[in-house]
């Protein structure tokens, strides 16, 4: 029978100032950020604790999935592995084949296909490049957007912060993502396309129809990228005279920089002064929407494998 597995794949972020500049130096593909810039992106760190929980939100997560396989029937072994910071994605696979998985389906924590998909598709094949015969064989989930339980998840999170105010009905809702360049859009990448399927699927379940979308922590680089940009997006409806807001950042499923800094320090700082009231849903991290979420993902690419031989199961002897 064969040797099947999960690998969870994330962006991965550093949980200690020490790592910060190791962790910006790799996404900023090894070159060093000048000193104003690392300065900056310390700061960041600093004001939301001096590290991000996302690597142990990952491990939870990873530990959730496997026991809801083992759950319906699927124990199968269920790793994860970063693109930026460590346990890198080569060393959980070299790891994967040193255990004897053969057969594998590889799922990126980001429910919405963009080039960062393809990112991870590298990583992985570029280690499975250096194990000759042992690298396991694997399937990739390029997109997981539309998941039932995925959309169920941010609906119940999204309408629990409506919830906080007297009337959700005359809350301004707001969802949003990760910005990306605008020239990657342009060579035909679909990000914005699978981020409003999201953004309608979650409003559906609402009953909103009148929500909004932006894009935030955009790169800090001269080129263009995807707007409206969430900051803007916030001082106009401050202008048109709107007080409340939620913001719901489909486009992310766990607690990272991008949510505890940009939106609950940098996005409610420009929102107080204009007298608006925001409020963020809870990120989904290893709530059971988004672990069945995964699991169903995971089962859906490993069919059950045919046993053979010694492992086939014993046939039960049947009455006379």
């Amino acid at each position: 029978m064969t040797n099947q597995a999960v690998l969870l794949m994330a962006y991965g972020s550093p949980d200690r100032l020490d790592q910060v500049e190791a962790y910006y130096t790799d996404i900023r593909r090894g070159n060093p950020p000048t000193p104003a810039l690392l300065e900056e992106l310390l700061l960041r760190y600093r004001a939301i604790g001096g590290g991000s929980p996302l690597s142990r939100i990952v491990e939870t997560q990873r530990v959730a999935v496997e026991t809801e396989l083992a759950r319906r029937g699927r124990p199968l072994p269920v790793y994860a592995g970063m693109r930026h910071i460590e346990p890198r994605i080569a060393e959980i696979v070299g790891r994967m084949a040193d255990d004897g998985v053969e057969e594998a389906v590889a799922i990126a924590l980001a429910p919405q296909a963009s080039m960062s998909i393809t990112a991870y598709r590298r990583a992985v094949e570029g280690a499975t490049a250096g194990l000759g015969e042992r690298a396991p064989s694997f399937t990739f989930v390029s997109s997981w957007c539309e998941e039932p339980d995925f959309v169920a998840g941010l609906a119940a999170t999204t309408g629990e912060a409506l919830a906080r105010f007297p009337d959700r009905a005359a809350v301004h809702l707001m969802f949003s993502a990760h910005s990306l360049p605008e020239r990657v859009v342009a060579a035909g990448d679909t990000y914005p396309d699978e981020l409003a399927r999201t953004a309608a699927l979650v409003g559906d379940r609402l009953g909103r129809t009148d929500y909004t979308f932006s894009y935030q922590s955009a790169g800090r680089t001269e080129e263009a990228w995807l707007g409206p940009d969430i900051l803007a997006e916030i001082r106009r409806l401050g202008s048109e005279g709107v007080t409340e807001l939620v913001v719901s950042p489909v486009g992310f499923i766990a607690e990272h920089l991008e949510v505890l800094y940009d939106i609950d320090i940098e996005a409610q700082g420009v929102a107080r002064p204009l007298g608006i009231r925001l409020e963020r849903p809870r990120m989904l991290n290893d709530d059971p929407h988004l672990v069945a979420a995964v699991a169903t993902v995971a089962m859906r690419a490993l069919p059950v494998p045919i046993a053979t031989g010694a492992d086939a199961p014993v046939a039960a002897a049947t009455r006379p």
